[in-house]
């Protein structure tokens, strides 16, 4: 076949032995309709020809019968197009005696040259089905530099046999012959010249995943506009912090079983309290000794629990609360995250102790009990940002998204008012998408509510702003994936990670 001729050829060529090159042309070949009209004429003259002997004209019920019906059918449209007949009521008349049969021509000279001198005639024939295009490859061969009738084998490596071996070589003079015994086979044999031209040889390598590309992206983005990373290194959170911390009431939807992942063991953790630091003290001794102590031990997490449990049973901070029983043990179950807005709430719990302007942003994962399809999976990566300040407004928040999103190449944004438990007002952020050519929602944002940040200690006047959206979608613009199953999961090809482009999010 092709490739083993032309390998062969490259193989031959790169020893200078031989010199090629290659001719492509394309050839038409007759269709067996067209070597029938080749050998007996078209469809239109064999139409003409029964009419002009019938003198007194043929009726047009009969021509098929004495025609066929395909030559019928297609020969009496074009002969009357050529005026080669014409019609009397029901009869078919000839307008002349003789005609051209240009088909029939244009198919022998195709039959005998493999082509036609005028493209259009190619053409024509192609959409009428009787010329199929075939592309033919020819090699002009020549003798090279190094032309020889044997093959000689070329070895690639100098190896120590080479080095080592003894070689005789017998030399013959006109009195005797004398034996010349040297060591060094390696100067007698056919060595490979080097191809410098030649493509390397792939390197195995490490390869960032797409979703890697990206959300580096969104993290260049967030430090440029002054923002701090949130730790997330915790996937498993309390009730407490997931859901009741951001004034989500305990009979929420959001929190049955067909939503959220709940731990099965342990099934509960403690009251919340600050984290446990590592910190190591010098003894008496010389020797080092690590101990873990409590971090932020001015915050009072027992009050925090206390005025989270009021806000919902009772109300507070004007708020009537959602006057219901707060149940302890449904704060304390242990579940997989459901979005990064627990490590938020954790964050600006944080900042209560010493309240001031502030930016975080985080990128990872979250996990919910969804129904895996196209578009969803189990668990996802969410980005997520927060901004603490004073005297903040609803047309700052406004502001800021179109600023943000800008940053990715998205303009032109359209806000529509939500509902969250946690923020009042709530907006869900659309762009216009070029591709789809309609309105898809990019994310979701809103000002969190009291309920929410007087319980931490925050001041009255503090008002913090918060948004999010999945870092999948994006990327599955950016590489054309339209399975996300196909870019996160056990079904992603290992290839597409390997050979994917490096992404760059669109910027002002």
């Amino acid at each position: 076949d092709f490739t083993t001729i032309k390998s062969a050829l490259d193989r031959l060529g790169s020893r200078e032995m031989i010199t090629h090159k290659q001719i492509d042309r394309e050839e038409a070949n007759l269709t067996p309709e067209a070597e029938e009209i080749a050998a007996q004429g078209s469809h239109e003259a064999k139409v003409f020809e029964v009419v002009r002997q019938a003198v007194d004209g043929l009726k047009i019920a009969d021509l098929p019968g004495i025609v066929g019906k395909e030559s019928a059918k297609v020969g009496q449209g074009k002969a009357f197009k050529e005026g080669w007949i014409k019609k009397d009521k029901d009869l078919l008349k000839a307008t002349t005696s003789a005609i051209h049969d240009a088909s029939q021509d244009q198919l022998r000279t195709i039959q005998q040259t493999k082509t036609h001198p005028d493209s259009k005639v190619l053409s024509d024939l192609r959409k009428r089905k009787l010329i199929t295009m075939q592309k033919v490859i020819t090699f002009e061969i020549m003798k090279g530099p190094k032309f020889s009738r044997e093959f000689v084998k070329e070895e690639t490596d100098l190896t120590a046999d080479m080095l080592a071996t003894w070689v005789t070589i017998k030399i013959y003079s006109i009195m005797r012959m004398l034996i010349y015994t040297h060591r060094g086979a390696w100067k007698t044999v056919k060595l490979k010249p080097y191809n410098f031209n030649a493509m390397g040889a792939p390197t195995m390598s490490g390869a960032l995943h797409p979703l890697n590309k990206v959300r580096h992206e969104f993290r260049q983005i967030f430090f440029e506009m002054g923002f701090e990373e949130m730790p997330t290194n915790r996937y498993v959170e309390t009730g407490f912090w997931n859901f009741d911390a951001l004034f989500v009431p305990q009979q929420h939807p959001a929190r049955d079983l067909q939503d959220t992942f709940y731990i099965a063991d342990p099934p509960v953790a403690d009251r919340p309290r600050a984290d446990p630091v590592e910190k190591t003290e010098q003894l008496a001794d010389g020797s080092n000794f690590s101990h873990k102590s409590q971090d932020h031990p001015q915050q009072d997490y027992e009050r925090y629990w206390n005025n989270i449990k009021e806000v919902h049973e009772k109300g507070k901070y004007g708020s009537i609360g959602y006057r219901y029983p707060y149940k302890e043990e449904e704060s304390l179950k242990l579940v997989l995250r459901t979005h990064t807005t627990a490590v938020s709430t954790y964050m600006l719990y944080k900042l209560a102790a010493n309240p001031r302007p502030a930016r975080y942003f985080s990128i990872d994962r979250v996990f919910r009990n969804e129904t895996v399809d196209a578009t969803h999976l189990a668990e996802f990566h969410q980005v997520e940002g927060v901004i603490a300040d004073f005297g903040l407004a609803l047309g700052g928040l406004i502001g800021f998204m179109e600023v943000f999103f800008a940053k990715m190449g998205i303009h032109g944004l359209r806000f529509k008012p939500a509902y969250n438990p946690y923020t009042e007002p709530s907006l869900e952020i659309f762009g216009y998408h070029a591709g789809l050519k309609k309105w898809v929602e990019i994310g979701n944002s809103g000002m969190f509510r009291p309920e929410m940040l007087e319980p931490m200690g925050l001041p009255k006047d503090m008002r913090v702003y918060g948004w999010g959206l999945s870092l999948e979608r994006p990327t599955m613009i950016k590489y054309g994936v339209s399975n996300i199953r196909e870019l996160l999961g056990h079904k992603v090809d290992l290839n597409f990670v390997e050979s994917n482009p490096a992404v760059r999010l669109e910027k002002d």
